[in-house]
């Protein structure tokens, strides 16, 4: 006969069952305004206003949907986001992995000193460099454009740390052989040290692309015009002559957050890596 649970494996077991249904009432808590946001997308103009709070619409239309694509420049906005977080994740990715590199493996004056420095600007947020970055950029006439909008971002000290953790742990005997095989520092960067450590790679630059995408209080200060507005920057603009239309304004929300959804949901592991490489780093 098989033996009976102890007391001990039922409490184990209660308490899991405890953490399941705790773990799934967060996540429809947190599934919900989703939800919301994709059902009032799909609601006539009529019942939105009407303040009907049913969680399913009396009838589907998407005219909210063809009303944005048709009537703001949701394709520019488009175009913006997806070319500036790229750019943003390539120049990060690059450069932070050059830093890291130098703080790592080379050996020259102030090295401890400057990754001090990374270390407390890690601890600032951007927020705080909001009006020095927009001085910046207007007196180098570069508001409205994409490079005002891309250059503030480029500085990710979170991305340089968790770069130098990871290279800290690669044996020096790597890059003594290399450097015996007359490989220059950035041979042994991109042909040694990152490919070590691609899915580290992979994982900063979805969180990182991610982050750029999402961007709002900066590309809103810096894009003065519906031309260079990004995503996030660009759904506040829609609105017609009675004011804020939510059905429309929630089918922007709903087309924004589309991208980052099926990367979310393509990479997921690698997000998670991300965040706990992140969480690992502030703790």
């Amino acid at each position: 006969m098989a033996a009976e649970p102890s007391r001990r494996d039922r409490s184990l077991d209660i308490v899991g069952i405890v953490l399941s249904v705790i773990t799934l009432i967060a996540a429809l808590v947190s599934f919900f305004p989703i939800y919301w946001a994709i059902i009032t997308s799909i609601k006539p103009d009529g019942e939105v206003i009407s303040g009907s709070n049913t969680l399913w619409p009396n009838r589907i239309t998407f005219d909210s949907y063809v009303h944005i694509w048709n009537n703001t420049n949701i394709a520019i906005w488009y175009v913006n986001s997806m070319v500036t977080s790229l750019i943003i994740t390539a120049a990060v990715i690059v450069s932070s992995a050059g830093c890291a590199f130098a703080l790592s493996q080379l050996d020259f004056p102030g090295r401890r000193l400057i990754y001090i420095l990374i270390l407390a600007c890690f601890m600032v947020p951007m927020q705080a460099l909001i009006v020095n970055h927009f001085v910046l950029m207007a007196q180098f006439k570069l508001l409205n454009t994409w490079a005002g909008i891309i250059l503030p971002q480029l500085i990710v000290p979170v991305v340089i740390i968790v770069y130098k953790q990871f290279f800290d742990s690669v044996p020096k005997e790597f890059r003594e052989a290399a450097m015996m095989d007359s490989a220059g520092y950035f041979k042994i960067l991109f042909r040694i040290y990152l490919p070590m450590n691609w899915g580290v790679t992979a994982a900063l630059a979805i969180i990182t692309f991610i982050g750029a995408w999402n961007a709002f209080l900066w590309p809103f200060l810096a894009a003065t015009g519906e031309a260079t507005m990004t995503v996030p920057v660009g759904i506040t603009q829609v609105k017609d002559a009675y004011g804020i239309v939510y059905g429309k304004l929630m089918a922007s929300a709903v087309v924004a957050g589309l991208p980052v959804a099926i990367v979310y949901l393509i990479f997921q592991r690698r997000v998670t890596q991300a965040i706990m490489l992140s969480a690992g780093v502030k703790g």
